[in-house]
């Protein structure tokens, strides 16, 4: 009966010694306070900067988990890609060689410079074939490109209108490019028929020339 009593007197001594340390605390001194109360409050403290950084660490690690799962869409993606790539090799490489030759084909309609003049023999010849008169036959400035050189022809003929056709029909199926622009057809008084039109013939540039161009366009740039 005595030890029970000592029991239960200890324990309310100790819950009135830990309530009296709690009692009257000065929140603006928090050095001054008993043990128990700053033991508890520099565990609280350090439990609330436990938290905050592992908040911080797992806001941290949602981001790289996004930019994670984003980079493996983009990765599936090439994998893809290049997958569909490599299944059709083959037939790419057949495209590749139909392109090369289309490419060929097309340059060889491409006069070289030393061709030039033999091309314009032939777009007089394919006039005079016809019984037309050549009023105008005035090449302009050549115009280069990046690939290829650009030169038009000031024309100006006369005579009958089938023939005029022809002649037109005759340029366009010329061995080499040449393209009438900008056609203009009067009536003259004799009954016969006049076309203004600008040739404009084609040919490809050299490697020397190629090579200038573009120094020259990587200084304009």
């Amino acid at each position: 009966m005595a030890k029970n009593s000592l029991k239960a007197l200890n324990f309310q001594d100790l819950k009135a010694n830990l309530e009296s340390q709690f009692r009257d605390l000065d929140p603006k001194n928090p050095a001054a306070w008993p043990a128990l109360p700053r033991y508890a409050l520099f565990l609280a403290t350090a439990v609330g900067v436990v938290v905050v950084l592992w908040f911080l660490w797992l806001s941290s690690s949602a981001d790289e988990l996004t930019q994670a799962q984003e980079k493996e869409i983009q990765l599936k993606e090439d994998y893809k890609s290049k997958l569909t790539k490599a299944v059709n090799l083959d037939v790419l490489k057949k495209q590749r060689e139909q392109v090369q030759q289309y490419v060929t084909q097309l340059e060889r309609q491409l006069p070289s410079k030393a061709e030039m003049d033999a091309l314009l023999s032939d777009i007089n010849q394919a006039g005079l074939g016809r019984s037309l008169q050549f009023d105008l036959f005035r090449p302009g400035q050549v115009a280069v490109k990046e690939y290829y050189a650009e030169l038009p022809i000031t024309l100006r003929v006369t005579g009958r209108y089938h023939d005029i056709g022809a002649f037109a029909s005759d340029i366009a199926n010329l061995s080499r490019i040449v393209t009438l622009n900008n056609l203009t057809i009067a009536p003259k008084p004799d009954g016969g028929l006049t076309l203004d039109s600008t040739a404009k013939t084609f040919r490809y540039l050299d490697g020397d020339e190629v090579s200038a161009q573009r120094k020259a366009m990587g200084a304009k740039k």
